[in-house]
């Protein structure tokens, strides 16, 4: 979705319906044409989980599940208006256990497609955004798969849906699989790593997280692997909750180096550009904010490390939704943190971040007409811009000082 130009942001949810429809139409005659496909054939039937995989192919699959599921059971979050729905769906979840799924000669393709030796497109471990089975996957808008790199040894796979773009998908779910297989095949010692390898920050997080001591195999939108043994972790954030067991892996790994000096009342803006969930009034909310000794924090403009360094030194943290706020895995006991959302997009997945910090306050602002968007209403407006009274940020905030 924030491929869109930011001016087709409005069209989103028909742009994925049309996507939805085009894959069904476009699988459809790619399975009903592997023939003449090739080796490059796109997968010509799925299975729903990787248990249903180990029984349709027991030859050439094998997994090893370690433990038992976690069950979330978290307090309500408090904001305005008070016990929002999203938030109270989001109290209790389900994190499956850890597990690692073993396929000779698998194939891996983009950031989100496993695929057997036989050509069965595993559906567990490649989830993708919004979609309603396995027959509107995006693999299946493709003619055929692209050319597939044939690779010796054990391959881990750590790219998944979202990793290659997102930062909080990165974070959350791309590197945490690297800790889920290391629990599931304390043994293994992969050959290489596949995984989102083409931006300067993901090389940087590659790097601070020691994961560049193994080969690194880009997850090219355009490229294929085959593997004489492709390694698939499981994958515990489906559901955006943020496991502890993750956050906690980020936070041993990802150590902040340099908190002196640094601001402890952090505001952090989206810029000014339309349709890309920046506050609206933000000209007008920033002196207020600067009075009161915030400190306007743009972090597109700086390395991972000032990033995971500024959150760690925050006490306090007031920001629109956005990616930005995964940093809060960094931030340290105790923190405070405002999210300002629109009522036609409101998502928990960093209030979950801040359950796992010790003794930290979290705070929501949600604006507009929340009774347009009632339990289970489609809050796909994602890159709505926050129209709100700066009058009721502060109180907000006092209110989050006061708690």
């Amino acid at each position: 979705m924030t491929r869109l130009p930011s001016r087709l942001q409005p069209a989103w949810p028909l742009v994925k319906r049309l996507h939805r429809l085009a894959s069904r139409l476009s699988g459809y005659i790619g399975r009903a044409t592997v023939w003449v496909q090739g080796s490059r054939a796109v997968p010509r039937r799925a299975t729903a989980s990787v248990d249903d995989t180990v029984a349709l192919e027991p030859q050439s699959s094998r997994l090893t599940r370690v433990g038992s599921a976690t069950v979330l059971d978290r307090s309500l979050a408090v904001g305005t208006p008070a016990a929002h729905w999203v938030f109270e769906d989001a109290r209790e979840a389900t994190v499956a256990a850890p597990y690692a799924l073993v396929l000779d000669n698998g194939v891996a393709v983009g950031d989100n497609a496993v695929i057997t030796s036989n050509g069965t497109l595993d559906h567990e471990t490649s989830e993708y955004f919004g979609i309603k089975d396995w027959r509107e996957h995006p693999i299946f808008l493709r003619r055929r798969l692209p050319v597939i790199e044939d690779v010796a040894g054990d391959v881990l796979v750590l790219a998944c849906r979202g990793g290659s773009i997102n930062y909080y998908h990165y974070l959350l779910d791309v590197l945490p699989r690297f800790g889920i297989a290391e629990q599931s095949l304390p043994d293994l010692k992969p050959d290489a790593l596949y995984a989102p390898a083409g931006t300067a920050w993901q090389k940087a997080l590659l790097e601070l997280t020691g994961l560049d001591a193994f080969p690194v195999i880009d997850a090219r939108s355009d490229g294929a692997i085959r593997a004489e043994r492709l390694v698939v972790p499981g994958f515990s954030n489906r559901l955006e909750v943020s496991p502890p067991d993750s956050v906690d892996w980020l936070r041993s790994r990802l150590p902040a180096k340099n908190t002196d000096g640094k601001p402890r009342l952090l505001y952090v803006t989206r810029g000014t550009t339309p349709n890309t969930r920046r506050i609206v009034q933000e000209d007008a909310l920033w002196p207020l904010l600067e009075e009161r000794g915030f400190f306007r924090l743009n972090p597109g403009g700086m390395s991972v490390q000032e990033q995971i360094d500024h959150f760690a030194a925050a006490d306090v943290i007031v920001a629109p939704h956005g990616a930005a706020l995964t940093n809060l895995v960094f931030a340290k006991p105790g923190v405070r943190v405002l999210e300002i959302f629109t009522a036609s997009y409101v998502n928990p997945c960093f209030w979950a971040i801040s359950q796992c910090i010790p003794d930290s306050t979290y705070r929501y602002l949600i604006t507009g007409d929340v009774a347009k968007y009632p339990r289970g209403a489609a809050m796909n407006s994602i890159q709505s811009d926050i129209d709100v009274d700066p009058a009721q940020v502060l109180a907000a905030i006092d209110d989050l000082m006061e708690a």
